[in-house]
Formats: C-alpha cells, sequence, structure tokens
C-alpha cells in the first residue's frame, strides 16, 4: 500500500492549480507545466492543498496514485522555487564556459566540447570549474546534469572529471612495484 499518496500536497503562495478532466495545470512564478492523471484517481483542490482520492485495495491503483501525488508535487515545487544541480570539474586545465545558447568544456581532449542548451534549461557558470543547471522539470534538470557528467566521468585513480558537488569519488590505490 503505498502511503505518499495519503499526503497532501501544499501549494505556497502564488502557485495556481486547475484541474480539467484529468490534465493538471500548475501556474507559477517560473513557468507553467501540464501533467495527465490516470483515471482512477481524483484529485480534490482546497485554498492551499492538494488531495488525492482512489481506491487504496487496487494495486495498480494505488501504484498510480503515489506516482502522480510523487510528479504533481515536483511541479508544484519546480514553478514555484525551481530545481538546480551543481557540478565541479576536477582536473589541470579543465574549464566551463556558456557561449550564448552553447556549454563549451574544455576537458582533456584535442578538442573542446560543445553542448547545446535545451529550451527551459539554464547553465550558469560562476567560476571556470563550475557549472549550475537550472530547471523547472527535475527530470530534465538532472538528465541535462548526466549528460555534462558523462562527458568525462571522474576517474577513481586521481578523481579528475565532472563529478557532481559534495559527490565522493572511491578512489583506487596505484599499481605498486
Amino acid at each position: 500500500m503505498s502511503r505518499v499518496a495519503n499526503s497532501p500536497i501544499k501549494l505556497p503562495k502564488g502557485v495556481d492549480v486547475s484541474i480539467k478532466d484529468n490534465l493538471v495545470t500548475v501556474k507559477g512564478s517560473k513557468g507553467t507545466l501540464t501533467y495527465n492523471v490516470p483515471e482512477a484517481v481524483k484529485l480534490v483542490t482546497s485554498a492551499e492543498s492538494l488531495t488525492f482520492e482512489y481506491d487504496a485495495e487496487n494495486a495498480d491503483v494505488n501504484m498510480h496514485a503515489g506516482t502522480a501525488r510523487a510528479l504533481i508535487n515536483n511541479m508544484v515545487m519546480g514553478v514555484h522555487t525551481g530545481f538546480e544541480k551543481k557540478l565541479e570539474l576536477v582536473g589541470v586545465g579543465y574549464r566551463a564556459q556558456v557561449k550564448g545558447k552553447v556549454l563549451s568544456l574544455t576537458l582533456g581532449f584535442s578538442h573542446p566540447v560543445d553542448f547545446p542548451i535545451e529550451e527551459g534549461i539554464t547553465i550558469e557558470t560562476p567560476t571556470q570549474t563550475e557549472i549550475l543547471v537550472k530547471g523547472i522539470k527535475k527530470d530534465r534538470v538532472g538528465e541535462v546534469a548526466a549528460q555534462i557528467r558523462k562527458f568525462r566521468s571522474p576517474e577513481p585513480y586521481k578523481g579528475k572529471g565532472v563529478r557532481y558537488a559534495g559527490e565522493q569519488i572511491i578512489r583506487k590505490e596505484a599499481k605498486k612495484k
């Protein structure tokens, strides 16, 4: 039994939720997101919260209700405050720079790596070795950060590469003679 769908979603000030048929539209200061809720799950709105009604005995409906609650909660958080992932570049000569709608990375290859920035995502480089990926969709922010990290994943011997902020890299001992 899912307990996720039992907790209500608190709506912060400035966030409007409208439900038409099964389409939920969430509007906030950062943008607008929509989600199509499964038919077996019903949403009930009040002034400051959103609750779910569903048949808890049916396992499939229970599963969909928990997923719908998590996705709608992420939408509410995204249009209100947004999501952010921070990446760090570790290595001699590793640099990042935003040039218009392209993130240019120097990662020790013979050529710079150019990553096109998609619509709805903003990328900032406060320093040459830090990258901030921001957006209102949690899954897209995480996916873009993972794609950037994939260009040069941290290697286990020296720890060089692109890593998430605060990520612990398990280091291996070098070969001994």
